[in-house]
């Protein structure tokens, strides 16, 4: 445990100067022990676990592009993204890890107790032994709090979900290198701080959104504070049942239709330098990475990765309604979303990708965002995408709170939802996309800039 932040950064400084891991980008037909089917020309390991690299016909999509094809991860496995809990003197500590990831922009992040794919927790890769695994495993001790298959980048990854547990324990727990405890205050004031809590810390902490609420309803009518009333009680524009059957609607409507293709013959995409890149050097490239790690439980290995040409943008608009704010909610039809469509922020997109089209394709009030005053900005931050399979991910995660008088009456894939509200959808799998959840943990989290 640590008595401030202070500590904390002096702690997290000596373990990035002791940790000695390189990423070096490598061109992708010198990856070891991957390799191009000579058939399919699909990236595939040699063992045939971990993940492939195939291509996806997209048609239908419901955006301002309707069809078009890309590389996409695909990963049927499920891994375990699980936080350990437990008290210290009547305060809850979670357990998180400094990780290194290939993809990660500044080497060490703060990650789950345990952030592993099947592949490693059973061993495949032959190296150690994942840490505190036996408590996300049955049978396990503690407390389950939350145990939820959630989606992850529905652009990327085809169908991909992980287990994002939370689990307390009253038990002793031995405390490794690397490794540390800290309280809900410290992990608020850390998420202001850009790349440094990573994605997957971030989609765990969705199901411990609201935990901070004040038992009692504070004075004021700054948007912390009407936040702080929100959670516990407070008017909905729509109830719980109304928002279940405008998602179920959006999805009923969803014509996407999608089928996995040889990556060799995925339309304007080239191999260029070493790497699968878009013809109009736009979305992503697929590249490859040699790694050295000497602290993970594999030490050195090669992968393919995805990175982005761009920075995305990522954001809710709110609104508050009779007092308490209103996050404006997006039914997205996402190209590798299990279900087609997902609960998502109102604007999710790389804006760089719409620079050639017209203006009335960019995405619904992208404007707002991009043009919102200063004043208007309750967060605004850079951060860090799953560094496992992406280069050097970044969106910059806004809440924007609008004008009384902006429209209520929204598109039909719209609606206004409570952050309450929130955060019974991230009890199930398959509502909210893992951009939404980031975002939600930022609400749950949320620090005004004078406390």
């Amino acid at each position: 445990m640590f008595a401030d932040i202070a500590e904390f950064r002096a702690w997290y400084a000596q373990q990035s100067h002791n940790q000695k891991s390189r990423t070096e980008r490598i061109a992708l037909d010198a990856l070891d022990r991957w390799t191009a089917d000579p058939d399919t020309g699909n990236i595939v390991h040699r063992t045939g676990q971990f993940f492939s690299i195939q291509g996806l016909d997209v048609i239908r999509s419901g955006r301002a592009v309707e069809a078009w094809q890309q590389p996409i991860i695909v990963q049927p496995e499920q891994g375990i993204l699980g936080i350990l809990v437990k008290q210290f003197d009547g305060v809850p500590h979670c357990l998180l890890q400094l990780k290194m990831e290939p993809g990660n922009v500044n080497g060490l992040q703060l990650s789950p107790t345990v952030q592993a794919t099947r592949s490693n927790f059973t061993g495949v890769h032959g190296g150690r032994a994942v840490p505190y695994l036996q408590y996300f495993t049955t049978p396990r001790v503690g407390r389950t709090l939350s145990d939820v298959l959630q989606s992850e980048q529905a652009s990327w990854f085809l169908a991909k979900r992980n287990r994002n547990m939370i689990v307390q324990i009253d038990e002793n727990v031995p405390l490794l290198p690397g490794f540390c405890w800290l309280d809900f205050e410290q992990i608020a004031m850390l998420l202001r701080e850009p790349n440094l809590v990573n994605m997957d810390t971030r989609t765990v902490l969705a199901g411990a959104a609201g935990l901070r609420a004040p038992q009692s309803p504070p004075a004021g009518d700054s948007f912390g504070v009407a936040l702080a009333r929100s959670w516990t009680a407070g008017y909905a524009l729509h109830t719980t049942v109304e928002l279940l059957s405008w998602f179920t609607e959006a999805k009923g409507r969803c014509e996407l239709t999608r089928r996995l293709i040889p990556l060799a013959g995925v339309h304007g995409w080239s191999h260029r330098d070493g790497a699968l890149v878009h013809d109009g050097d736009q979305h992503f490239s697929v590249i490859g990475v040699m790694v050295e790690a000497p602290d993970r439980e594999v030490t050195h290995w090669h992968q393919p990765m995805f990175e982005p040409r761009s920075q995305g943008v990522i954001a809710f608009l709110v609104r508050r309604l009779r007092g308490v704010p209103h996050l404006l909610l997006h039914a997205r039809t996402e190209t590798g979303a299990l279900d087609g469509v997902e609960m998502a922020p109102t604007v999710q997109c790389q804006p760089d990708n719409y620079r050639s089209l017209s203006a009335e394709h960019a995405p619904a009030f992208l404007h707002h965002v991009l043009t919102a005053a200063p004043d208007r900005i309750r967060f605004d931050s850079v951060q860090s995408e799953e560094g496992g399979r992406f280069y050097h991910a970044r969106n910059r995660y806004l809440l924007v709170e609008v004008e009384d008088d902006f429209p209520l009456d929204v598109p039909p894939d719209y609606a206004w939802v409570t952050p309450r509200q929130l955060t019974e959808f991230v009890r199930y799998g398959n509502h909210l996309n893992v951009e939404a959840r980031s975002l939600l943990t930022f609400l749950g989290f949320y620090k005004e800039d004078n406390e």
